[in-house]
């Protein structure tokens, strides 16, 4: 079966799954294979659970004519996903970055979805079995989709470019994540820009912070709509304060979000450049800001009695670890206490920036820091309150001196952090 067939049952049934423990009635079953599974072998299941038919790339395993053997599942998930976008033909924006990516991609989804009927990313499903999914959940209702683009390897935003065909494109920032796979900081640029380098090609647009002079140079030659503090700017977007949460101000009006840290200024002035480009009402674009709560352990505001807990245990690189300490240090409160976990996938440079960014935490008005896991244990060895696992922390944790005590919870996702939280 090609594509043009296969699109024609997907018309018919135009809901996928890749999960038969998730399947709905009549959905289209992708069996995609890992690692450590084969969902070619849960095919009977897939139909059992209410499949209406099962997309599969071992032929053993096609039990009836509601199996259909293609040459790759993934392959074929890809190609059906970037066939639909295409039939559909809807203005897509695409966003990658080191940090901030699904902060900025809700508070984007928020402010249009004042307006129109937009469709983006669930959670983090920006890779390449997330973007299609992604593709695949917009419909002919669909006026503006929006699309998180995650990579941890050079050619990768470059890939999903070529499923998506977006029309507009952002990057929230260029940072030290996912030094590992992309070998260095100028891997990690050369690998996001990607999607300007797709969007020039195209002569689509790309919304450019003006305050960076790095967007500014990988934008030259594309069409921009530009945003910061300059007179020059299609809209100017200023920051006014960050004690704890972050306000702004766009046209003298004062728009006061839920989000804390400076570092969330960038995506919050992206959501409100966006807003404005597709012209959507600045009152409603305040609304939309002022009601974004976040979630998902991304900078949430957590109370425990006494205690305040600022919760961005969701994910952690050298340059989201340091504008979190940063912005924790300039925080007006008494008895601060920040309990930092591993950051992953750094490779070679592991060590010496978890020695940075223990250097920086020290040199910071915070009461105390706590370090918990191998590398941070490993790289720090005097004068530091350290753990090796977070069972060791747990073992010997007491909540003591935490009266009235502010605390930044930070780590990588594998640290899972947030399980503090059942100790307070």
């Amino acid at each position: 079966m090609n594509i043009e067939q296969l699109y024609k049952l997907f018309l018919k049934y135009p809901s996928v799954s890749t999960d038969t423990r998730k399947i709905s009635k009549n959905d289209l079953y992708f069996a995609l294979k890992g690692d450590n599974f084969n969902g070619n072998a849960f095919i009977k299941q897939a139909l059992e659970n209410g499949a209406s038919y099962c997309i599969i790339d071992e032929e053993e395993f096609a039990i009836n004519k509601q199996c259909i053997l293609v040459e790759d599942v993934l392959t074929t998930l890809q190609k059906l996903a970037s066939y639909h976008r295409k039939y559909l033909n809807l203005p897509i924006i695409a966003l990658t970055g080191s940090n901030g990516k699904t902060t900025t991609k809700e508070l984007i989804h928020a402010v249009l979805s004042k307006k129109y009927n937009t469709s983006a990313t669930i959670g983090n499903l920006n890779n390449h079995i997330g973007v299609p999914l992604t593709l695949l959940k917009m419909n002919k209702n669909t006026e503006i989709g929006i699309v998180e683009m995650g990579a941890n390897h050079k050619k990768e935003i470059e890939f999903l470019c070529n499923i998506t065909f977006p029309d507009y494109g952002l990057i929230t920032n260029f940072g030290k994540a996912h030094l590992e796979g992309f070998g260095s900081v100028e891997g990690v640029i050369e690998g996001k820009s990607e999607l300007y380098n797709h969007l020039i090609e195209h002569n689509k647009t790309i919304f450019v912070n003006s305050n960076d002079s790095l967007q500014l140079e990988k934008s030259q030659g594309a069409n921009t709509f530009t945003f910061g503090q300059q007179k020059t700017d299609d809209v100017e977007i200023y920051f006014k304060r960050a004690q704890p949460n972050v306000t702004v101000s766009l046209n003298n009006i004062e728009i006061r979000s839920q989000l804390i840290g400076e570092y969330n200024f960038n995506n919050i002035a992206i959501a409100i450049a966006i807003g404005t480009f597709f012209k959507i009402d600045k009152a409603l674009i305040k609304e939309a800001i002022e009601n974004y709560t976040p979630k998902n352990n991304r900078s949430q505001i957590v109370e425990k009695g006494t205690i305040k807990i600022i919760l961005d245990a969701y994910n952690a690189n050298p340059s989201s670890m340091t504008v979190a300490l940063q912005n924790f240090g300039k925080l007006e409160a008494k008895n601060k206490i920040a309990i930092l976990g591993d950051m992953f996938e750094l490779g070679t440079e592991a060590n010496k920036e978890h020695i940075t960014i223990a250097k920086l935490a020290n040199s910071l008005n915070i009461s105390k820091v706590i370090y918990i896991g191998e590398n941070f244990h490993h790289a720090i060895h005097t004068n530091n309150e350290t753990y090796k696992t977070f069972n060791e922390f747990k073992e010997q944790f007491h909540i003591k001196n935490l009266e009235n005590a502010t605390l930044l919870i930070k780590g990588s996702r594998g640290m899972a952090l947030e399980r503090i939280l059942e100790l307070l």
